[in-house]
């Protein structure tokens, strides 16, 4: 009794086994949104203090040094608090597909450093 157990436990370890990397892709696709949006939401975490200088920079590529020294400073400061919020978001809610499809809620510049000028 104890070897026919045995081995009806070999076989159908054996079958699951060789079943399940047929499933692999499709659960690689299921989790790609909700990993996505967490790997977003952290990076968004960590870079936003990266906003201050780069707000400043810009400004003071389009608007001379005494707008990047007042107006610069003060956007980066704004980009910067939006940016950690929404990482938060993105991070606390990755398991939601909100708000629609896992989309990003910070769309231009969807991560800091895709067009920033470091």
């Amino acid at each position: 009794m104890v070897k026919k157990l045995f081995f009806a436990a070999v076989v159908l370890s054996l079958i699951v086994s060789s079943a399940a990397p047929a499933f692999c892709d499709e659960l690689n696709t299921k989790l790609d949104g909700p990993v996505t949006k967490l790997g977003r939401g952290i990076c968004n975490m960590l870079t936003f203090p990266l906003e201050i200088p780069e707000q400043i920079s810009r400004v003071n590529n389009s608007d001379g040094p005494f707008a990047a020294s007042t107006v610069g400073v003060l956007k980066g400061f704004g980009w910067a608090i939006g940016r950690a919020c929404v990482g938060v978001f993105e991070a606390a809610t990755f398991i939601f597909p909100g708000p629609k499809n896992y989309e990003p809620v910070l769309k231009d510049p969807e991560y800091f450093l895709d067009t920033s000028n470091f």
